[in-house]
Parts: structure tokens; sequence; C-alpha cells
């Protein structure tokens, strides 16, 4: 099994965004990724990372898939996929297509004291001025 944190953020809401994913492989082999997300809102960046950690996913054949996020919206989004706000539709309909893709997959809400990538989401907001 993978272990994957993911953590989305927003310097305004709109503002200059990141998404961070912290891939937790086997023997202790960690994988990192910042990625700047340009201007959109925090929920719309914590769905984000949860797409690119997907998409990870799928890229490298992961078969069994935990995902550890701080945000109450996408995992119970995920979970009951669906979500009110239909702003958000697009990247729960795309992420749960690519759930579909991966045999056993979980999502887990956890504090963000805990998140590994909270760090990560932060440093890719900085990378927005950069690009």
């Amino acid at each position: 099994m993978i272990e994957i944190y993911i953590d989305g953020a927003s310097s305004g809401d709109p503002g200059p965004a990141g998404a961070g994913i912290s891939i937790h492989k086997s023997k202790g082999n960690v994988e990192k990724i910042s990625k700047p997300l340009g201007m959109v809102s925090n929920h719309e960046a914590e769905f984000l990372a949860l797409i690119i950690a997907l998409e990870y996913c799928i890229e490298n054949e992961f078969n069994v898939v935990s995902i550890k996020t701080d945000s109450q919206l996408v995992e119970r989004a995920v979970e009951n996929k669906y979500i009110k706000n239909k702003a958000f539709k697009i990247h729960l309909d795309k992420a749960l297509l690519m759930i579909d893709k991966i045999e056993l997959f979980f999502i887990k809400w956890i504090p963000t004291k805990q998140n590994k990538a909270d760090q990560l989401a932060k440093q890719a907001i900085r990378l927005n001025k950069e690009v």
C-alpha cells in the first residue's frame, strides 16, 4: 500500500495557490511534490492536490492507495460521491473517475498538524511568484 498525504493552500480566496503531496512508499522512501496552481480558492486547491496525487498513482500503477487529507470537504465529497457546491463538482467528478482505476482506495481526514504535505503546499504558493 502507498500512503499519500495531500494538501492545498491559497494565499487569499482566491489567491496564489499551491498543492503539496507527500508520497510514502515502502522502506521509508518518500517523494515530495510542491506544485503551484495559479489563482484559485483554498477548497479548489485541496481538490487539485487530490487530482495531482491520483494522476501520480495511476501513472505509477499503484493499486492500493491510502490518501490522508486535512480537508473535511474533500474527504466527505469523495466518500459520499457528492458535493453541493457546483464550482467543485468538475474536480470531484474527475477524481472519482480516477479513483475507479485504482483497485483499493482509501481516504481519511487527519488534523492539519499531522498532515505531512502542509509545508509542501505552502512552499508551492511561493513558487507561483517564480513562474
